[in-house]
């Protein structure tokens, strides 16, 4: 079919003899034969990143670029050995970064297939679930309400559809879609009877018919509006600033020491490539490879513990969440609801209120939910059923009602044409907004003032002791072709449904546990608020901290500010309230996570700075979380909480160490450089170094955390970064210098020898220092990880061994030392480990002194 078809302005018929489709949708077969020909239903296709692209990110790196530019030079001057050794190296440091990316890549491969979105088409006439990306122009789709809608069609059918089409027309309101034609001419926005891929479902059904697919939507055609990169995240955007800190330090340092051995009169090349080594030796140029192994290793165990990632930074993000907002039925609640009673208006058990009850949650075609599954589950109980009973209409439950009203009738006998029963089932204050009339046993009476306030307080009496209540109001009436919205009026109030949903036992502590890492707990919900106190109280929170959705509705965002960090309870909230106290909390500073699973929590789970939620979630708040619990359980939050601080202090860990001991090397060299006739190290020394420096920290991933980084929010700090560089870089200046001088006078080393010493000290003293300042503890009280001793061991024997071996020797210009030589090298290792030790100590101390809290 061509694409420039105004498929809106046909007859459904004529599309669907266009598509070659019918009423019962395609037969698999022909299904699978478009797929083939047409190619997925993706407007980006996610391609898993191949090794040979792995590969060359390896080498994409500027530092890596300067490397290669050093070896291009040696080529061409015909220093052969220097340019092997350089490319030797480089290699070496590219097939370690591949190999642990490969291995993340094939992971995050597994959690994208695990959490592929899928829809319910009508194939061959039986309606299953398909993956939305196997959709091709002919099937028929059946949406609901929280459905994404997977590609553009026509609609067929619809029931009080409304859907969201704000992320193409920019219109926040839902807008209802029916079938029927529109002029070809027509935009977008005024296309009634078509859905859009990207749009999501407010309310309401449909039968949908698949036009378009792909490339070909109308969100195919904004591709390169989609392709913008996402917005910065906390932990990218703390990477960026430490970059531009290194480059600048980077640039002073090598310009400086360019300069000066020009001054000196040293060789161009020579003087060329050791200022690009000091250059790719302040960077932690395997920072890519370690950031994708925690990430990646985090995610694996989050899956294994239950939570699937979506987003990998999200870990990061998460470990630094300071306050969590959540709803609380399945998640502080068993959200297993139980029919509790139902009664009439006057309190007394009553079998026609759960008759009618049981049509209204029976013939409900919309969102499925708990309380329907248990009013359907008692009505069996008690021998009730639809039986005697057609459905008519359906006007679909919405945030904004919050009511389901169904429209039945009785089939009499003969044929005759019963007078229309309209069954509304929902929250009681709405539909005691609807009422003029309430039934009771002397038949029915007007809904006065002082009985309003009578049902008030027993609402409240219920409310108070954990009871959420629904009511139940009927209006019967001639038939009428098709019911709306405006006809819920003038109905008499029969009774109400008593629902017990109580907190989970392990609820109280899951919440104390969170708050002893720093997380703070609030409820945002849409409930009633006794029934929210009630159940908040239980679990320790304060229910007098407590702020409806009408007093939010008359603050101004200055004095929301204010109240969202002091209040625990946001009860009887309308859906666009929970962003705004979501944003109000960020506003004061906070990390805010945000647990939601339903069609009115997707603003929210993309306004938080972690969105989260749960596998049986409608499609559009899991689409839009970036992790996926699959069993409502906080708990399982805990421990993503803990993951993320453990990935992130992991990664800071690497970060700090190795820019500060590498930073102290860099200022070694630069201060000696103009006072000894040779250069303190080779290039490919410096290189060499640098790399079996960095062998060890690729354990740091998985190495033990102490548990003060656990307990609270961990963010990026780059100013803290710089102290931590600057300090202990300079501590590492001191005894460099120190051995400058011990060689230089002591020993009276000529290049061969000392260029020998300083390369083992240097790397002894970068490897005692990953086990010191991998803690804030004293090193003796915080036990580092198997794998990372086992790594640093090994490192520490090779620095020792490699002058010995001839052909390492020889290669890399070593010679052997001496054994008062090594054992002067050694104790200086020892005293350096002891410095390091107390300088950590005295900046743990400063800092207790500048921040007492």
């Amino acid at each position: 079919m061509s694409e420039d078809l105004p498929y809106w302005s046909l007859p459904a018929d004529e599309m669907l003899a266009r598509l070659g489709s019918s009423a019962s949708g395609l037969p698999e077969p022909e299904a699978a034969a478009r797929l083939a020909n047409e190619g997925p239903n993706v407007v980006r296709p996610q391609r898993d990143t191949t090794l040979l692209h792995l590969a060359l990110r390896q080498f994409a790196s500027p530092l890596v670029l300067i490397l290669v530019v050093g070896a291009v030079i040696s080529l061409f001057v015909h220093e052969w050995w220097d340019a092997v050794t350089i490319l030797v190296i480089l290699l070496g440091s590219a097939a370690l970064g591949f190999a642990q990316e490969a291995r993340a890549s094939a992971a995050m491969a597994r959690l994208r297939e695990r959490l592929a979105l899928t829809c319910r088409a009508r194939r061959g006439g039986t309606v299953g679930t398909v993956p939305a990306a196997s959709l091709v122009p002919g099937d028929i789709v059946e949406l609901s309400a929280g459905n994404l809608v997977p590609a553009d069609g026509v609609v067929l059918a619809s029931r009080d559809f409304l859907v969201v089409e704000s992320s193409l027309t920019g219109e926040s309101l839902p807008v209802e879609k029916r079938p029927g034609q529109v002029p070809a001419g027509a935009p977008l926005r005024e296309r009634a009877n078509s859905v859009f891929l990207g749009s999501s479902v407010r309310s309401g059904t449909a039968s949908v018919l698949v036009v378009r697919t792909g490339r070909r939507t109308a969100m195919g055609g904004v591709a390169a509006r989609l392709a913008a990169p996402a917005p910065e995240g906390d932990f990218a955007r703390g990477v960026r600033h430490f970059g531009e800190l290194l480059l600048r330090v980077m640039l002073a340092v090598v310009v400086a020491v360019l300069v000066v051995n020009q001054w000196l009169g040293r060789p161009v090349i020579d003087s060329l490539l050791f200022a690009m080594a000091l250059a790719v030796g302040l960077s932690p140029e395997l920072l890519p490879a370690i950031v994708s192994v925690a990430l990646s290793g985090g995610a694996r165990r989050l899956n294994a513990a239950g939570v699937l990632v979506r987003r990998l930074e999200a870990i990061e993000d998460l470990g630094g969440m300071d306050v969590l907002c959540t709803d609380k039925t399945g998640t502080l609640t068993t959200g297993l609801m139980a029919l509790e009673a139902a009664v009439d208006t006057e309190g007394a058990p009553s079998r026609e209120v759960l008759q009618l009850a049981c049509l209204n949650a029976s013939f409900e075609t919309g969102i499925e939910n708990p309380m329907d599954v248990a009013l359907v589950a008692a009505s069996r109980d008690a021998g009730l059923t639809t039986a005697g009973w057609s459905k008519v209409d359906e006007i679909p439950y919405d945030f904004v009602r919050k009511r389901l009203t169904i429209v039945a009738q009785p089939m009499l006998a003969g044929g005759a044409e019963a007078r229309h029963c309209m069954i509304v089932k929902g929250a009681a204050a709405p539909v005691l907004g609807i009422c003029r009339e309430v039934a009771q046993a002397g038949g029915r009476v007007p809904l006065t003032e002082a009985l309003r306030q009578r049902l008030a307080d027993d609402l409240r009496a219920h409310g108070e002791r954990g009871v959420r209540v629904l009511a139940l109001a009927t209006r019967e009436g001639p038939p009428l072709e098709r019911y709306e919205v405006a006809d819920e009026t003038g109905l008499t109030l029969r009774g109400f449904l008593l629902f017990a949903d109580p907190p989970k036992p392990e609820a109280a502590d899951t919440l104390r546990a969170l708050a002893a890492r720093g997380v703070r707990v609030k409820i945002l919900t849409g409930d009633n608020r006794h029934v929210a106190a009630h159940v908040g109280a239980t679990l320790g929170l304060d229910p007098g901290r407590l702020l409806t959705g009408e007093a939010i509705a008359g603050l101004r965002d200055e004095a929301l500010w204010h109240l969202a960090e002091t209040t625990d309870l946001f009860v009887e909230l309308e859906p666009a309230q929970k962003e705004r106290i979501v944003r109000a909390l960020q506003h004061r500073g906070h990390a805010v996570g945000y647990l939601g699973d339903g069609i009115n929590d997707a603003p929210a789970l993309h306004a938080a700075d972690v969105g989260i939620s749960v596998d049986q979630a409608v499609d559009v708040a899991r689409e839009s979380a970036d992790l996926v619990l699959l069993r409502p359980d906080l708990a399982l939050l805990l421990a993503g909480i803990v993951e993320g601080r453990r990935t992130f202090a992991n990664t800071m860990k690497y970060i700090a160490i190795t820019t500060s001991a590498n930073f102290g090397n860099m200022v070694s060299m630069a201060l000696v450089t103009p006072l000894l006739p040779f250069l303190p190290l080779t290039a490919t020394q410096i290189l060499l170094n640098n790399l079996l420096s960095d062998l060890p920290s690729l354990a740091l991933s998985t190495d033990a955390v102490d548990e003060q980084h656990l307990q609270r929010a961990q963010r990026w700090d780059v100013h803290e970064v710089r102290r931590f560089m600057i300090a202990f870089g300079l501590t590492s200046s001191v005894f460099d210098l120190a051995a400058f001088a011990l060689l230089m006078r002591g020993f009276e080393a000529d290049a061969p020898l000392f260029h020998s010493a300083w390369f083992v000290l240097s790397l002894l003293t970068e490897l005692a220092v990953v086990l010191v300042l991998r803690t804030r503890l004293p090193v003796w009280r915080s036990r580092p990880g198997a794998l990372l001793v086992g790594a640093t061991v090994a490192m520490a024997l090779v620095a020792l061994a490699l002058p010995y071996v001839p052909p390492a020797a020889r290669w890399f210009g070593l010679v052997p030392l001496a054994g008062s030589l090594l054992a002067t090298m050694l104790v200086l290792v020892v005293a350096y480990a002891l410095a390091t030790e107390g300088v950590k100590h005295a900046l743990a101390a400063s800092a207790r002194k500048a921040h007492p809290a």
